[in-house]
C-alpha cells in the first residue's frame, strides 16, 4: 500500500491532520463504525468528555487491531461531539497524543451533533487501509 499526503498549506500539521491521503495499490479497507465510550458490558459512559475520549479512543484502537490493521493507516477521521468547543478547549491533547502516538497522518472532521447516544459525548469514526 501506497500512501500520498496532500497538504496545500502548512495550518493543519498543528492540528494533527492532513487535508487529504490517498490510497493505492491498498489490501483492504475496514470502515470503523463509530465508537464511544462504551464499557466492554455495553454500557455508556456518564464521565466528563476526557474521560470518555479516552475511552472511546481505546475502543477505536481495540477494534482496528482486533481486525488485523494498524492506526497508523487510519486514513479518514470523523468525530462526533455534542460541543465542538469543550474538545477542542478541553480534550485535543488527548486527540492529538492519539495521532501522534501511531504516528498518523489522516483526514479529519469534526462535526457538533445535538446529541449521542444515551450519556455519550464523542464518537470517532473511521478508515484504515492496508
Amino acid at each position: 500500500m501506497e500512501k500520498i499526503i496532500i497538504n496545500p498549506w502548512t495550518w493543519q500539521d498543528e492540528r494533527s491532520y492532513v487535508q487529504a491521503v490517498e490510497v493505492k495499490e491498498a489490501q483492504g479497507t475496514l470502515y470503523v463504525a463509530g465508537q464511544a465510550a462504551v464499557h466492554a458490558d455495553g454500557t455508556s459512559s456518564n464521565a466528563d468528555m476526557r474521560t470518555q475520549l479516552g475511552l472511546a479512543i481505546h475502543n477505536l484502537e481495540t477494534v482496528i487491531s482486533g481486525a488485523g490493521y494498524e492506526c497508523r493507516n487510519i486514513v479518514r477521521l470523523t468525530i462526533y461531539t455534542t460541543s465542538s468547543i469543550e474538545l477542542i478547549n478541553n480534550c485535543f491533547d488527548i486527540f492529538k497524543g492519539f495521532v501522534a502516538k501511531h504516528g498518523m497522518k489522516q483526514a479529519v472532521t469534526l462535526l457538533q451533533v445535538a446529541g449521542l447516544y444515551e450519556t455519550l459525548s464523542v464518537e470517532l469514526e473511521a478508515t484504515v487501509v492496508k
